[in-house]
């Protein structure tokens, strides 16, 4: 599911994106759930790129097992990646086979070039080497050859982000959030456990009432929170402040506001990490003066 962190990126982007193009409230709420699902999609599509992976080294197989003239690898395939017990897994996944049925755009193509090129750096690199030979299939070690080789090939793959990018371009901000899912999904597979549940993406009525009001509160106390800004700030002016940095300070002030039971320093922290991710090279630490001095006005614990 999407940790309190995430759903606070979420409304940030979300009213950053209400600065950009003003929309009636009901649209922009719409517009949150929308996106937050839209990440949901996205973590199917990488999930069914791993077992995609493995259906084209199953291929592979069969077009040797096929040739006029066999080598030995070729009549005794190395069958270790295609019985890879995670993989395996996620293959047989009810929740993935029936979402992917309902929305077969997330189905890869096994002649997508990016999947082919993808599959062919990983049988060329040392550590799918190393895990081929040896013996044995222990599912520990299943689980963490599969998390190794979807950080290396997926999650840190530039071209793999450009490409999602160009087929949904709120998967750009997102593959953070979605890479996470996978890895946290790939971690908590069991080896005595069918794999049917998947990570949802809003846990409960709760989350989901924490996400409008801060949507809300943010947007209700924006011109209040702008001033709550500008009387903090030292030795620049309001206008220079990027609308970033001014969206992340504001939602945040909005929290710190209406959320009493959260603690400010747990709060500061979040809007430190979102700043990271969002906002320019400085920003966090910009974030966090402004937040921390004003938690100090407010004696705010």
């Amino acid at each position: 599911m999407l940790g309190r962190r995430q759903i606070r990126e979420k409304v940030v982007q979300t009213v950053y994106s209400y600065y950009q193009n003003p929309v009636k409230f009901d649209v922009l709420e719409k517009n949150m759930f929308a996106g937050i699902e839209k990440i949901y999609h996205l973590y199917i599509y990488e999930l069914n790129f791993l077992v995609s992976l493995k259906e084209l080294a199953e291929n592979q197989i069969e077009i040797g097992k096929n040739k006029y003239l066999k080598t030995d690898a070729d009549i005794n395939p190395n069958q270790k990646f295609i019985n890879n017990q995670v993989l395996i897994k996620l293959e047989e996944n009810p929740e993935r086979l029936f979402f992917t049925g309902q929305h077969k755009q997330l189905k890869w193509d096994l002649h997508d070039d990016l999947l082919v090129k993808t599959f062919q750096r990983i049988t060329a690199g040392k550590r799918y080497q190393d895990f081929m030979k040896e013996d044995g299939y222990s599912f520990e070690d299943d689980q963490k050859f599969i998390g190794k080789l979807f950080l290396r090939y997926i999650a840190e793959n530039d071209d793999f982000h450009d490409y999602l990018g160009d087929k949904e371009l709120s998967w750009y901000d997102d593959i953070h959030i979605a890479n996470s899912m996978v890895q946290k999904t790939i971690g908590f597979l069991k080896e005595d456990e069918e794999s049917r549940t998947l990570i949802k993406m809003i846990k409960d009525d709760e989350d989901k009432t924490f996400a409008v009001k801060l949507l809300r509160n943010t947007l209700d106390s924006w011109e209040n929170n702008e001033k709550k800004l500008e009387e903090r700030l030292e030795n620049w002016d309001l206008e220079r402040v990027s609308l970033m940095d001014k969206v992340i300070l504001s939602t945040a002030i909005a929290e710190l506001d209406n959320f009493p039971f959260t603690p400010s320093r747990v709060i500061i922290n979040e809007y430190i990490e979102i700043a990271k991710i969002f906002a320019t090279d400085r920003s966090n630490i910009f974030v966090n003066g402004i937040l921390d001095k004003y938690c100090k006005d407010l004696n705010r614990i």
